[in-house]
């Protein structure tokens, strides 16, 4: 039937009609046969991709014209400790708080900071020296915790940096904050920034590659959300890959019964043809993202068992690494497994292990945190030195914020509690460019308040990103009308950190 309306007003109401996906699906049909297909190229396997598309050179990943000068590090092993180390207990030396056991916090250092509801119902705020040594280590007798003793024969190669300092004030919303440059949720992780910037050395493994540790720290511990390894608005084939430490690294790594290897590349080649139609006809970038995800879980059934297999390291290097390395999922074991990861061509290994949330029972938890850490901390970079990559990885060390010098709960000789403190922190690099054996910053007689040289999260994230030869203000990514990135409008390179 004819619409006696007229032309224009017929349209006008189908533009009115027309949904977000299909306005831009239709949009972008228009590109998809050009850039759409160029970059489908860096997604399939190797040269059936390319030949189809009419040859060129493989890649995996990353964006043209980054990095933007020439790198100090080529990757990122990020050594997370989930729930906040207490950097007066390892780190901070402070003695003068011996002659303060059980005074209270002075107020002309407080200064009206913000407290967590956890201690701000307290009548007091009693001081609570560390109760474990501290003795000098390396070449510029760096004060180091009795709890530390493999990681104090390594500090020549730390670049310590006592003055970190942030915002948030509890558990989720600063681990977010250090991961991805925001309180709030929905941003883009570390990791993905980089996949998404730099790529992959390799096709065969993820650019970003995620472990969790096993811990026997506090086990009441925040938990840690898949969000912190997410691409936020990013493609999705810039996520973490997270391995599990037992049974399959990753779900669904063997081929069913029956299914050989033919007939599997037979069925992603189908299913890719499929997806292919699709992203020319919708133009959903998602749909590129499957297809990309499909093809590197085919290659990963082959290059997983492999990286995951340890059998093959020498004596030498367990011993670096202590014994626990010999046992899957412990942070040893990691750490291990991360030099494997990095060796082989992974841009970025997120390292995860909880059990540092000390409100409470602190002498005991927190020398069992550190006992899980010590020797997989020490191992890294040894082996990372012994095999030349050092040079050109960049180890990172730390937590969320900071403890606080006065006690949460009851206080004792012997036993103490410490509450969430943003103020000051104490974190470490290693290699990749950095100045090492060197301490940057400085903190009162309280490890209260930053005194000298604060770096702030910001700034770290900046520092890494220009160690890998990334400008942090030109690594953008434009969302819902406006450039965002890490370190969202903030953030400085801090240059004496860096060799």
């Amino acid at each position: 039937m004819h619409d006696p309306r007229p032309v224009e007003k017929v349209l006008f109401e189908r533009a009115l009609l027309e949904n977000r996906r299909q306005f831009f699906g239709r949009a972008a049909r228009s590109l998809m046969s050009g850039l759409g297909l160029a970059s489908l190229a860096s997604l399939l396997d190797g040269d059936r991709a390319l030949a189809a598309l009419g040859g060129g050179t493989s890649r995996a990943g990353g964006l043209a014209g980054i990095p933007h000068f020439a790198p100090k590090a080529k990757r990122v092993i990020y050594l997370f400790m989930s729930g906040a180390p207490s950097q007066i207990d390892l780190w901070d030396h402070k003695p003068k708080l011996h002659d303060l056991f059980d005074t209270d916090l002075p107020e002309s250092i407080r200064m009206g900071q913000r407290l967590t509801t956890m201690t701000s119902g307290q009548a007091r705020f009693p001081i609570a020296p560390s109760k474990f040594a501290f003795s000098p280590a390396g070449s510029n007798g760096l004060m180091v915790s009795e709890l530390l003793p493999m990681t104090s024969r390594i500090v020549d190669e730390l670049c310590v940096i006592r003055s970190m300092h942030t915002e948030a004030i509890n558990h989720d919303p600063a681990i977010t904050f250090m991961h991805t440059g925001t309180q709030q949720p929905g941003r883009p992780s570390f990791g993905s920034w980089l996949s998404y910037g730099l790529g992959s050395e390799t096709a065969e493994l993820p650019a970003f590659v995620v472990l969790h540790s096993s811990w026997t720290g506090r086990q009441e511990d925040q938990a840690l959300f898949n969000r912190l390894w997410g691409s936020g608005f990013l493609p999705a084939s810039h996520q973490g890959v997270a391995l599990r430490s037992s049974g399959d690294p990753v779900l669904y790594l063997n081929d069913p019964p029956g299914i050989d290897r033919d007939l599997r590349r037979a069925m992603l080649d189908g299913v890719a043809e499929l997806n292919r139609r699709t992203a020319e006809r919708i133009g959903d970038p998602e749909t590129l993202a499957r297809i990309e995800q499909y093809e590197m879980a085919f290659r990963m059934q082959s290059s997983v068992p492999e990286l995951t297999d340890l059998s093959g390291e020498d004596e030498a290097t367990f011993e670096l690494y202590g014994p626990e390395a010999r046992k899957p999922g412990t942070f040893s074991a990691n750490c291990l497994l991360a030099r494997r990861l990095v060796e082989r061509g992974v841009r970025v290994v997120q390292l995860y292990i909880r059990g540092w949330d000390n409100h409470s029972d602190l002498p005991r938890d927190l020398a069992n945190s550190a006992r899980d850490i010590d020797h997989g901390c020490h191992g890294l970079v040894l082996d990372l030195k012994r095999r030349g990559m050092l040079d050109d990885t960049l180890v990172v060390w730390g937590g969320e914020f900071g403890r606080t010098a006065y006690c949460q709960g009851t206080l004792t000789k012997e036993n103490y509690g410490r509450d969430h403190h943003p103020r000051a922190w104490t974190m470490w690099m290693a290699g990749g460019g950095v100045k090492a054996g060197h301490v940057h910053g400085e903190t009162d007689d309280f490890s209260y308040n930053v005194v000298r040289d604060p770096v702030h999260v910001h700034d770290l994230n900046a520092t890494i990103l220009h160690q890998l030869g990334i400008d942090h203000e030109r690594l953008t990514y434009r969302f819902q009308g406006r450039d965002f990135r890490l370190t969202d409008v903030h953030g400085r390179v801090v240059p004496e950190l860096l060799a």
